[in-house]
């Protein structure tokens, strides 16, 4: 049986896993400023952009959520 939406807990989880990453993301953002070594400076970057590819994923699985009506 095959379903082409999320499930409401699944939904949920997505958008706590879209949360966590967007937080991610931002503290890389805002660390990367504070920090002085080039190859860990390079590895935040590859952090960030890890997570914004993460983030398109989920926001893509969060568009065959369910709605509420």
């Amino acid at each position: 049986m095959k379903h082409s939406s999320l499930a409401l807990h699944e939904t949920m989880e997505v958008h706590e896993m879209l949360n966590f990453k967007t937080v991610c993301i931002t503290k890389s953002k805002m660390m990367q400023g504070l920090v002085f070594d080039q190859d860990l400076k390079n590895l935040m970057e590859k952090d960030v952009q890890q997570s914004i590819t993460a983030i398109n994923d989920l926001q893509e699985l969060l568009s065959k959520a369910p709605t509420l009506q």
